[in-house]
């Protein structure tokens, strides 16, 4: 295992500005998943770890070693693609088999790589049959194993699940965390997607504009969005702003047009003072409905549209100040009509963001 440090990366496509003085450090054996719209940066800052790309300024090392300049080839680095990228016309075996070929390692070596990594990623029973007789979610494990089998410093994986259709990518999610564990492996993941990074990855980096924005945990960076391009982009939000009234530490109380909430803060080092003009980010699912206004952190108001998803019922809530997104976990009644309610939300659910 390896880590990653990356230190005032900038990189530049004419007077486009890519990367930006940028700074991150990943950890030996972590899967860390690159986030952020697209152009964001995520993809140059994937390739400049590769090799593809050469910056024009700062430093990429591999366990304390300087790889900046140093050939894509030379840095021993698995990439997995988007397409895959598998030869039609070779063998599953064969496509596995190419880079220790190019490798010019001994024929008894390869055949024993080759059958340990297809079992890894259970795709042994398929070693001669071609790509074009496999399903979506085989190709992707046969792209894995090609990256895997060269045994790489690092695993460089770009949005490897985009081409599978909802259930396969749910399957294969879990698929690639095992694999990456097992082999003990440091991963650099790019995608779009926020459930994929929330439910597997170990830490997460949001780009924007070639910057980083946010570095954490997931439940980290979802319940504590530094900034509302965090929040808007790593699940869903309700922004309503604010003007402070008074801070405690972390605590801060503010009156909205919804009324007077009481939240906490989503970067620790911001320092709103009084009178100053924030920004407050609910979570929907973060909002309870009531027949009784609650204490604190309360709104009243009607439900209008009503969606039933099985597992969740999305509420329009139409308050007098503004209106709410509500999400309700294993709804057991049904809500609606004209009748008013109460929502309300928790202080550590209250998410307070300097503008």
């Amino acid at each position: 295992m390896i880590s990653i440090q990356i230190s005032q990366l900038t990189k530049r496509f004419g007077t486009t500005v890519a990367l930006q003085n940028l700074d991150l450090t990943i950890e030996a054996g972590e899967l860390f998943f690159l986030l952020g719209p697209s152009g964001c940066g995520k993809t140059t800052l994937l390739r400049s770890l590769a090799g593809f790309y050469l910056p024009e300024a700062g430093t990429i090392a591999f366990g304390g070693e300087d790889v900046t300049k140093l050939a894509p080839h030379k840095r021993n680095t698995g990439m997995m693609f988007q397409s895959y990228a598998l030869w039609p016309h070779l063998t599953v075996a064969e496509n596995v088999a190419f880079g220790l070929v190019e490798r010019k390692t001994p024929k008894a070596e390869i055949r024993q790589r080759v059958a340990e990594v297809l079992a890894s990623v259970r795709m042994e029973a398929y070693a001669e049959r071609r790509p074009n007789q496999l399903s979506g979610g085989q190709q992707q494990r046969v792209a894995l194993a090609r990256a895997l089998v060269i045994r790489p410093r690092c695993l460089l994986l770009d949005e490897p699940l985009s081409n599978l259709d909802a259930k396969l990518r749910l399957e294969m999610r879990g698929e690639i965390r095992r694999v990456c564990k097992e082999f003990k492996l440091t991963t650099v993941y790019v995608t779009h997607d926020q459930k994929e990074a929330l439910s597997i990855a170990d830490r997460m980096a949001v780009l924007d504009g070639g910057r980083i924005l946010q570095v954490g945990a997931p439940r980290e960076v979802y319940r504590r969005p530094v900034c509302r391009t965090v929040a808007n982009f790593i699940g869903e939000a309700d922004f309503f702003e604010g003007t402070v009234l008074a801070r405690r530490g972390r605590e801060v109380e503010v009156e909205t047009t919804l009324g007077r909430f009481i939240g906490v803060l989503g970067d620790p080092a911001a320092r709103p003072g009084a009178g100053m003009k924030v920004t407050l980010s609910v979570r929907p699912e973060a909002w309870r409905l009531d027949e009784r206004a609650q204490a604190a952190n309360c709104v009243r108001g009607r439900i209008g549209e009503a969606i039933y998803l099985g597992e969740v019922a999305q509420y329009h809530f139409a308050a007098e100040g503004g209106a709410l997104r509500i999400y309700e976990l294993n709804p057991r009644i049904e809500r609606g009509g004209g009748e008013d309610w109460f929502a309300s939300a928790a202080a550590q659910d209250v998410v307070v963001l300097e503008r």
